[in-house]
């Protein structure tokens, strides 16, 4: 991909994770990939786009640890989702 083309996908996939229906959501996903996504590879960014398919209601039990993490989505990624330690939520 060219750079363009890179750019467009980080501010689709940005908008995506920050615009999930409830703020709980939007915090989670929303800091998970303004944390992180710098370090992503093109795996990465595909496990993403495919994660932020999902309900929120999947994706923060997985995160939360309250509903078991398919396998699809189970590995390193989902293991730094669910240490919730990027969420910063303004006061």
């Amino acid at each position: 991909m060219d750079d363009h083309s890179d750019d467009h996908r980080l501010k689709r996939l940005q908008f995506r994770a920050w615009h999930r229906g409830t703020r709980e959501a939007d915090y989670m996903i929303g800091c998970f990939f303004d944390r992180f996504h710098a370090e992503w590879g093109a795996a990465e960014l595909a496990w993403f786009e495919a994660l932020i398919e999902e309900e929120d209601v999947e994706i923060m039990g997985w995160a939360l640890g309250t509903i078991t993490v398919p396998d699809r989505f189970a590995g390193p990624l989902m293991a730094r989702m669910q240490v919730l330690d990027y969420v910063d939520i303004p006061r």
